[in-house]
């Protein structure tokens, strides 16, 4: 999943057979392990925190904000493939609430402006 970003039916297949499972099996963890995903994200991966800490300090509509602001929905991807949006369960960063993390760099006390220029940062010098 490292060098590909996702895994692929063709994988799943393989894992089946290699494992001896069944393709359900598989496709079982892959769908509920939310840092398995089965398309290929995008360039960068904006996670922002949804655990009740975060959403105490507004990461509801942080969320409704980036998905307003990048075109997406939750596990989106941008047209021009540049951004993947997803939600995450908890970045561990609950006194800095709302948390979000962009291409494993975790930001806190995030709120729309910050967003804006994190994202809009990223689009020249985030690392993936």
């Amino acid at each position: 999943m490292d060098r590909f970003g996702f895994i692929s039916e063709a994988a799943i297949r393989q894992l089946a057979r290699e494992l001896n499972l069944s393709r359900a099996d598989i496709h079982g963890v892959v769908s509920f392990y939310h840092d398995f995903r089965t398309t290929a994200p995008g360039q960068h991966v904006l996670k922002i925190c949804q655990a009740e800490s975060c959403q105490a300090m507004g990461s509801r509509n942080l969320t409704a904000y980036a998905e307003e602001k990048l075109g997406v929905d939750l596990h989106g991807t941008t047209d021009d493939g540049k951004l993947t949006l997803e939600p995450v369960y908890c970045l561990g960063n609950c006194a800095c609430s709302p948390a979000i993390m962009i291409d494993n760099k975790v930001y806190g006390r995030v709120d729309q402006n910050k967003l804006d220029s994190i994202v809009d940062a990223c689009g020249a010098r985030c690392e993936s």
